[in-house]
């Protein structure tokens, strides 16, 4: 039989118990006697799971070497049986660790679909480019108090301007039709909106302008909610000022 280890005169071997107060004594065992699961426990962890698993594989790793110095050196454990010890030992750790990733990602996907289902079927209203695809665009309009004129800017995907129209002071919600002052309509696209507050003649306050949205989907992005609209729009969370049932 191969032998890892050359016969050779050992001392009295050793293992570790815990004292009262956290304190190790030293304890004998017999070469020929097995070494007790106790012989090496350690204070429970308060890191986790994760750090109970490498506290429990640093123990392993101690009992395998005491394993080792108190073995019989005229009949030592072969090499292949610390190899499969090591190796179960090992995979225990790693599946234990799996099941714990796993947990965390199931409870986090979870309740992060959860939270974005609320939004699918509600109208949203947003600052973000919203489609026109030739029905009118419900809007909120808020200008200045103290403007006595007040511009509707539309500015397409790309942040041009393509019309300018007077609405007069009034506040609340009202229907955009996107036709120009000859009656000509708006291509379909994508459009953003900006109010312009002005008292005699000098403009004194600008503000981007909400516009409601039917959602069809929503996803979880690194910006943040993501929520599609009808016609291929989409706007952020923070990009959202109100919420309604659809229709309402």
């Amino acid at each position: 039989m191969t032998t890892l280890f050359p016969p050779q005169t050992a001392p009295a071997p050793l293992s570790m118990t815990s004292a009262p107060g956290g304190a190790r004594t030293a304890q004998a065992f017999s070469a020929a006697a097995p070494v007790p699961a106790t012989a090496f426990t350690d204070a429970p962890s308060a890191a986790g799971p994760m750090a109970q698993v490498g506290g429990d594989f640093d123990t392993y790793l101690k009992m395998l070497t005491t394993q080792i110095k108190n073995q019989d050196p005229l009949n030592p454990m072969e090499g292949s049986d610390f190899a499969v010890q090591l190796a179960t030992f090992s995979g225990v750790e790693q599946q234990v660790r799996t099941n714990a990733l796993l947990g965390q990602l199931v409870g986090e996907g979870s309740g992060g679909l959860s939270a974005l289902a609320h939004w699918i079927g509600k109208e949203v209203r947003t600052t973000a480019p919203v489609a026109f695809q030739g029905s009118p665009l419900t809007m909120q309009i808020d200008p200045a108090r103290d403007a006595d004129q007040v511009t509707l800017v539309t500015l397409d995907v790309s942040g041009t301007e393509v019309l300018r129209e007077d609405i007069g002071t009034g506040t609340g919600e009202v229907d955009w039709s996107g036709r120009r002052a000859d009656g000509t309509a708006l291509g379909h696209g994508r459009y953003s909106f900006r109010l312009e507050s002005a008292l005699r003649g000098e403009v004194i306050a600008t503000s981007n302008v909400g516009v409601f949205a039917p959602v069809t989907g929503a996803e979880l992005t690194a910006q943040g909610t993501r929520l599609t609209l009808a016609g291929g729009a989409s706007t952020l969370e923070s990009e959202v000022t109100a919420l309604r049932e659809r229709g309402s």
